[in-house]
């Protein structure tokens, strides 16, 4: 009732949206995966880790709505929606890794949740009460789990489900089709993970990632790009001179009534996020998303 616990009300909430929809089929299984790849490398990739935990992201409807969000990176907003669903990813795999595969967040959520029958009263909870929940599926020390993993700051979002569940995110220079449909329903060219950038399109900057080497080039949000070395700004254009590694990269940019030329260095090439399979064995991952009898 006091927000500090939405990293379990609303991370059950996205969690149990991607999931039940891959059951249903109404979402594929390569696109689920595909979605599960851009949210964590967008979680990954935030420099505010630095400085905040994921239970001061709880805060963000009281303090942070109503402000401006020029650096989404460093300041990282309701971040309780998508890494608390992380959480509950991993929360999953380590309860079926623990349990044989006996037992699952399934689970959890019928006690926790599957309580007084017909009532559609408001049953307000606690820390305690989630962490008892939990250690009546499987024993585990779940308050020192949740203490590290949300009160404390960490380099990376729970990425340990994915491992644990038998895929990796990496890296490819080719969007998946999931990745493609977000771009154009957000009608912008998202290449915050090739130099820390995204943009309109008619080059307008509409996100720079904290620390990368958009952010090192001066470029901000509302910064619109005029030409790439020299020749009038192309998309295309520019991604394929940003898959050829040639760096630095020339930017004519207009913010205002202001024209300045920037140099952009960036030689990564084109990177996308993608779940890749690893080993051979049974995936707790496929077993979460499968249809249940």
């Amino acid at each position: 009732m006091q927000n500090s616990l939405l990293w379990v009300y609303e991370g059950q909430t996205t969690f149990w949206g991607i999931v039940l929809a891959a059951r249903s089929g109404l979402v594929s299984r390569e696109d689920t995966l595909a979605d599960l790849a851009n949210l964590a490398a967008s979680l990954d990739n935030r420099a505010g880790r630095a400085w905040r935990p994921l239970v001061d992201t709880t805060n963000e409807p009281i303090i942070g709505y109503h402000a401006p969000q020029a650096w989404t990176s460093w300041q990282r907003s309701v971040d309780y929606y998508n890494e608390g669903m992380l959480l509950w990813l991993d929360v999953d795999s380590l309860i079926r890794n623990l349990s044989g595969g006996a037992r699952s967040l399934d689970d959890f959520a019928h006690g926790f949740f599957g309580v007084r029958e017909g009532d559609w009263g408001e049953l307000t909870y606690t820390r305690d009460d989630v962490i008892r929940e939990l250690n009546r599926v499987q024993p585990y020390d779940w308050a020192g789990y949740l203490r590290e993993r949300v009160d404390e700051t960490t380099p990376h979002p729970p990425l340990d489900g994915l491992a644990r569940g038998g895929y990796k995110l990496v890296y490819t220079d080719t969007p998946t089709e999931w990745f493609k449909s977000l771009e154009k329903r957000r009608k912008v060219s998202d290449l915050s993970y090739s130099g820390g950038l995204v943009l309109g399109r008619e080059g307008e900057v509409s996100g720079v990632q904290w620390d990368s080497p958009a952010f090192d080039a001066g470029l901000t949000v509302g910064t619109r790009i005029v030409a790439v070395n020299g020749r009038a700004y192309d998309i295309d254009d520019l991604k394929e001179t940003i898959k050829s590694k040639r760096s630095p990269i020339s930017l004519l940019v207009r913010t205002g009534d202001i024209f300045r030329t920037v140099e952009f260095s960036y030689d990564g090439g084109l990177r996308y996020p993608k779940l890749e399979r690893t080993g051979t064995g049974p995936s707790s991952l496929d077993a979460l998303l499968a249809p249940k009898p």
